[in-house]
């Protein structure tokens, strides 16, 4: 007669062979409390540039209009100064517009920099983490077919 396997200690020693990683966990906490770290100082710096160009803008807006609202000798002179101030504003309003631009354009490519960077590394700690679950699963199933 055959004797039967005891599956209960099969089942245990493969179970055993899938311990809770906690220093794995602790990884990835930590990695991806770095992430957020880059990234709010990618979006920190972004709003830093951001409000000094606005601030420098306001500035110069208020300038100009300093200089519109001062009393002039002719009625056609008050056109002039309106229409002197609408260009030159449209002007630094385009140039501004612009640096808002490169503001944009900088935090998009250090975002995907930043997100292929992490997608780089978990791909890698999860090949690791997949290896090794591999060679402990392994390791089990020939100890328990060993052990019949």
């Amino acid at each position: 007669m055959a004797k039967a396997q005891d599956f209960t200690t099969v089942m245990k020693d493969i179970m055993g062979a899938f311990p809770v990683d906690t220093k794995a966990m602790e990884d990835a906490f930590k990695n991806q409390a770095a992430l957020s770290e880059k990234l709010s100082g990618v979006a920190l710096d972004a709003a830093e540039k951001s409000a000094e160009l606005s601030s420098k803008w306001t500035k110069e807006t208020l300038a100009k209009m300093s200089d519109m609202t001062k009393a002039k000798a002719e009625p056609a002179d008050y056109a002039k100064a309106m229409t002197d101030f609408a260009s030159a504003n449209a002007e630094v309003a385009a140039e501004n517009m612009a640096a808002f631009a490169e503001i944009a354009k900088k935090v998009q490519m250090d975002t995907v920099e930043l997100m292929m960077a992490a997608g780089k590394d978990m791909q890698e700690d999860a090949a690791k983490a997949v290896k090794k679950a591999t060679d402990d699963a392994t390791a089990a199933a020939k100890k328990a077919t060993t052990a019949k």
